[in-house]
């Protein structure tokens, strides 16, 4: 299994999202080129972050809800 340290766990949504916007803004600022390419891998990308932020934060809140002692006896 793979260990990350949690700063660059945190920040990954967050980097996901910058990268997919300024992949975004890239197709839309070149004239020539995978314009095309660049703005569907941007917005997966884009979407990818927002579902891990989304996903992270919805956890966080029910997260307190469950006793997770309950499976340890």
């Amino acid at each position: 299994m793979l260990w990350i340290p949690r700063p660059v766990y945190e920040l990954l949504p967050y980097l996901y999202m910058g990268i997919g916007a300024a992949l975004v803004a890239g197709a839309l600022l070149i004239d020539q080129g995978p314009r095309g390419l660049l703005m569907l891998l941007g917005a997966a990308v884009l979407t990818a972050g927002l579902v891990l932020w989304m996903r992270r934060r919805d956890y966080r809140a029910t997260e307190r809800e469950y006793d997770s002692h309950s499976l340890d006896r």
